[in-house]
């Protein structure tokens, strides 16, 4: 059976390729396709250190995960948003029913009124806005897994609005280049009391930050790019750890 592999980020620049076919036996697994992408000699290495979170058709997977037929396994390398805070479970979601909730991976610049418009409520009290910008550098060029990280903001943003008892919650991540002092991502979050509003907030971008398959480059005034340093996603193992299996394999894109 056939699978393809999404690669990223380090990955892809190794491989020469953000696409990999792999050629597997009926019954393998998430491992097996590890085992053949381990062969390669472009990743070999890589994935003998680098922590990988898995993904199988855009839901977080584990080694054992079976594959099937034009299945689509991603992986995914340390995270450039850095490592979430460590907060609290937050307050007890209050009686708010059916919270609204938005969220968009998007190419164009980040309107931040037009989120505080969406969440605007006449049950909610108090609005918190955030707003994450380019600093120190000309630009920051980010990439995305992007069906992949629309869906799992989207989840962050329904299970934050519900956990605070917000009344909305809207939240956007910008792709590609963003210039100094232009925001990357930005979250909005309305709720009756401010307590809710600010923790709903900041669990949101704490999360997007280190769950959302998302990564940048800073690019200085001469051109110059260096790869941020990212943060293993959550569950993320080192490829050699998994267990070998026989198969085949060949680069696309």
């Amino acid at each position: 059976m056939t699978v393809s592999v999404r690669l990223f980020s380090l990955l892809r620049e190794r491989a020469g390729c953000d696409r990999v076919e792999l050629q597997l036996d009926e019954g393998a697994t998430v491992a097996d396709a590890l085992a053949a992408l381990a062969r390669l000699p472009a990743l070999s290495d890589l994935l003998g250190r680098l922590p990988v979170q898995l993904a199988v058709n855009r839901d977080y997977a584990t080694a054992s995960t079976p594959l099937a037929e034009e299945d689509e396994l991603a992986l995914i390398p340390p995270l450039s948003g850095g490592a979430q805070r460590t907060t609290g479970r937050g307050r007890p979601p209050s009686a708010i029913l059916a919270p609204r909730v938005h969220a968009a991976v998007v190419d164009d610049a980040l309107e931040l009124a037009t989120l505080a418009e969406f969440v605007r409520d006449a049950r909610a009290g108090a609005i918190v806005t955030f707003q994450g910008v380019t600093r120190e550098v000309s630009q920051l060029d980010y990439e995305a897994y992007r069906a992949m990280a629309g869906e799992r903001i989207a989840a962050i943003a329904g299970d934050c609005a519900h956990r605070h008892g917000l009344c909305a919650l809207a939240a956007e991540h910008r792709l590609g280049p963003v210039a100094l002092g232009e925001p990357s991502v930005i979250v909005a979050a309305s709720a009756p009391h401010r307590d809710e509003a600010f923790a709903g907030a900041r669990e949101a971008i704490d999360r997007i930050k280190s769950e959302a398959p998302i990564w940048k480059v800073e690019v200085d005034a001469d051109g110059a790019r260096r790869r941020v340093q990212g943060t293993p996603a959550p569950g993320a193992r080192v490829a050699g750890e998994h267990s070998e299996a026989t198969s085949t394999a060949r680069g696309t894109g």
